[in-house]
C-alpha cells in the first residue's frame, strides 16, 4: 500500500498530465457606481429628446404581440393600454394569451433552459452589460416615454425608475454575480482533490409577474432568473404593457437568445392556474398584492407532489408605510419627507407613506406646512414638465382609492383637512388627500390603499411609547417605515424597537427612495419574502448551486490505517 507520501510524490508527477474539468468563469474586477439621474434642466438636450420621443409615442399605437420562441402571435380580441391621464388616447394594441398559448410558452421556456443554462457566464455577462448600455444611451428616452405616457409618472419619477433603477439592476446584478462567484470552497490538498462550486439555473421555468408602477421592476423580475441560468415565462402588467415591452426589445437587440425570455400578456387567473399546474414550475417572481400571491402560494401547495423541484417563491406585497415623528424632530424634514413619500406618483409606490403618527406638541406647525406645501402641487398632464404628479393607473385603482376617500368623508372620526377631491372624465385623477382620524386603528390607518392618500394620526406626548406600539400591531405589513429625532435616546430606542415593522427602515428620511446598491429593498410579515431585490443576496436566490470535488489521485485503500495498527 502507498504512504501517504508516496501518494504525493506520485500526484506530482501527475501535475503534468491531470486538470480539473471545471471551467469556473473569471471576471475582471472593474468599478460600479449607480447611473446618474438627469436633471432635464430647460435647454439641456435631455430634455429635448425627451419632448420629442414622447410626441413620438403618443402619435402611434404600438401592436405589441405574444412571443415565444423569437415568433409572434396574435390571438383573441385586441386589448389597449391607454394613458391614464387622457384615457381616450391609447398607446399600444396588446393580446392576451390563451391557455394552449401559455403551454407553449412553458414548453418552450423549459427547452431553452438546458441550452441556455450551458451558456457561458462570461457570455450571459456581457449580454447584460451591452443592454444596460442601450438603456443607459440609444434607448433612454424610449423608455421614459413609454412609462410617462403609459404610467402616467412625472418627468423626474420616470427618469428615476424607468432609466436609472433599471440600468442599475442590469449592472448591480452582474456585479453581484461577479463577487458571489469569487467564493469557492476550501480545498486543503489541491494536488489530491479540488473543491469547487458552480451556478446553475434551476430546471424547468420561472413564471414573472410584475406590476404596473415600476417599469425597473418588470426588468428586474423577468432578467435576473434568466442571468442565472433561468427560462422565463414574462406576465407584465396591462397597464405598463409598452414600457415592457421596450425592456423585451432591448434584450433582443443585445443578443439574448430567442425562448430564455418569453412575453405573454395574458388573463391573471388564467395564467396563474395555467403556472402552477404544470410539473415544470421552477420559480415565481412576483410583485403585486397580498391576495394574489396567497393564491398563489396556495395552489402551488395543492400541486406541490406534481413539481419536479420546489418551487422558489419570492413575492413582495406591498405595505402600509408609516412616518414617526418624535417631539424633537425637525419640522422641515418631516413636513418635505413626507410631501414627497405620501405623494410622488400619486403615492403608487410599495412604500409611499400612507401613515403619519404626529405629537400633540408639533402638530399645528407640521399640519400647515403639509397643507401649504400640498397646496402648491401641480397636478395634471405628466408630459409637462412643471407638474408633480398626474393620474392613478386606471378605473379600477380610481375606484378603490375614492372610496376610501369616500368613506372617510361620512365617518365622524375622520376629517378631511386637504384634497379629498377626484374626476375621472378625462383621467383618473384624484388630488392628493390629507386626512386626520382619530382612530389608529382605522382602515385608513391599517390597510393598503395605494393612492394619494395620507392620514395622521395625533398623539399625547407622554403617550409615545404605547402609541409606538401601534406601529407594529395594527396592520399586518413590515414594508417600510421612517423615524424623525434629535433626540438620540428615543432614535437609539426606536431603531431597536421598530426591527420587526419595515424592512427598510429609514432615520430622519422618507419612507421611499431605495436606491440600487444602496438600499436593498423588501419587507417580512404580509409585504413579502423580504429578498432584498438590490442586494447581493437577490441573484442567488435564482441559482441553485452545484458543489464539485475532483480527486486526482486513484482511490486505492478501503480500510483506515487505525485498523492495521
Amino acid at each position: 500500500m502507498l504512504t501517504i507520501w508516496a501518494r504525493i510524490g506520485r500526484v506530482r508527477s501527475l501535475e503534468r498530465t491531470l486538470s480539473s474539468v471545471v471551467d469556473l468563469p473569471q471576471f475582471q474586477d472593474g468599478s460600479i457606481h449607480n447611473e446618474p439621474v438627469l436633471g432635464y434642466r430647460a435647454g439641456s438636450r435631455e430634455r429635448q429628446d425627451l419632448i420629442e420621443e414622447l410626441k413620438r409615442t403618443a402619435s402611434v399605437i404600438e401592436d405589441v404581440p405574444i412571443v415565444i420562441a423569437g415568433k409572434n402571435i396574435t390571438e383573441g380580441e385586441p386589448r389597449y393600454q391607454v394613458m391614464p391621464h387622457d384615457h381616450s388616447k391609447k398607446i399600444a394594441k396588446y393580446y392576451y394569451a390563451s391557455e394552449k398559448t401559455i403551454e407553449k410558452a412553458i414548453q418552450a421556456s423549459v427547452d431553452a433552459q438546458t441550452r441556455w443554462d450551458r451558456t457561458p457566464l462570461t457570455e450571459r455577462v456581457k449580454i447584460w452589460q451591452t443592454a444596460a448600455e442601450l438603456m443607459a444611451g440609444a434607448y433612454r428616452q424610449s423608455l421614459n416615454a413609454a412609462t410617462i405616457l403609459g404610467q402616467s409618472k412625472s418627468v423626474i419619477q420616470a427618469e428615476i425608475d424607468a432609466a436609472a433603477e433599471l440600468i442599475d439592476f442590469f449592472r448591480f446584478n452582474v456585479h453581484f454575480l461577479k463577487e458571489n462567484s469569487k467564493y469557492q470552497p476550501i480545498s486543503e490538498s489541491p494536488t489530491i482533490t479540488k473543491n469547487s462550486l458552480r451556478f446553475r439555473g434551476i430546471d424547468g421555468f420561472i413564471a414573472a409577474i410584475s406590476p404596473f408602477n415600476f417599469t425597473a421592476i418588470g426588468g428586474n423580475l423577468a432578467y435576473t432568473p434568466a442571468l442565472m441560468g433561468n427560462a422565463v415565462l414574462w406576465k407584465p402588467s396591462d397597464t405598463a404593457l409598452l414600457s415592457n415591452w421596450r425592456i423585451f426589445n432591448i434584450m433582443r437587440e443585445a443578443g439574448l437568445p430567442d425562448g430564455v425570455v418569453n412575453f405573454v400578456p395574458s388573463d391573471g387567473p388564467t395564467f396563474g392556474r395555467v403556472i402552477t399546474s404544470s410539473p415544470y414550475l421552477a420559480g415565481i417572481n412576483f410583485t403585486g398584492s397580498v391576495p394574489t400571491f396567497n393564491w398563489l402560494w396556495n395552489e402551488v401547495g395543492k400541486n406541490l407532489n406534481t413539481y419536479r423541484n420546489y418551487p422558489r417563491l419570492i413575492g413582495e406585497c406591498g405595505g402600509k408605510n408609516y412616518h414617526f415623528v418624535h417631539p424633537s424632530a425637525d419640522i422641515q424634514t418631516v413636513v418635505s419627507g413626507t410631501i414627497r413619500s405620501a405623494f410622488e406618483f400619486c403615492g403608487q409606490k410599495c412604500s409611499a407613506c400612507s401613515r403619519i403618527y404626529i405629537p400633540q406638541s408639533l402638530y399645528e406647525p407640521i399640519k400647515t406646512g403639509l397643507l401649504a406645501e400640498r397646496a402648491k402641487l401641480k397636478i395634471g398632464d405628466p408630459a409637462d414638465f412643471s407638474v408633480f404628479t398626474a393620474a392613478v393607473i386606471d378605473d379600477k385603482a380610481f375606484a378603490r382609492i375614492t372610496g376610501y376617500i369616500q368613506r372617510a368623508k361620512k365617518n365622524p372620526k375622520n376629517k378631511i383637512l386637504g384634497g379629498g377631491e377626484f374626476d375621472n372624465s378625462k383621467g383618473y385623477f384624484v388630488q392628493p388627500t390629507i386626512i386626520e382620524t382619530t382612530d389608529p386603528h382605522d382602515k385608513l390607518m391599517t390597510e393598503e390603499i395605494f393612492g394619494p392618500v395620507l392620514t395622521i394620526y395625533v398623539y399625547n406626548d407622554k403617550d409615545i411609547d404605547k402609541t409606538m406600539d401601534l406601529i407594529g400591531t395594527s396592520t399586518k405589513f413590515a414594508l417600510t417605515g421612517a423615524i424623525f429625532a434629535k433626540d438620540q435616546v428615543f432614535l437609539k430606542k426606536a431603531y431597536e424597537n421598530l426591527k420587526m415593522t419595515a424592512g427598510n427602515f429609514y432615520i430622519n428620511d422618507k419612507s421611499t427612495g431605495s436606491v440600487v446598491g444602496q438600499q436593498p429593498f423588501g419587507g417580512g410579515r404580509m409585504s413579502g419574502t423580504n429578498d432584498k431585490a438590490g442586494g447581493p443576496n437577490y441573484v442567488m436566490r435564482w441559482t441553485s448551486p452545484q458543489s464539485i470535488k475532483e480527486t486526482f489521485v486513484p482511490l486505492t485503500d478501503i480500510d483506515y490505517p487505525y485498523m492495521r495498527e
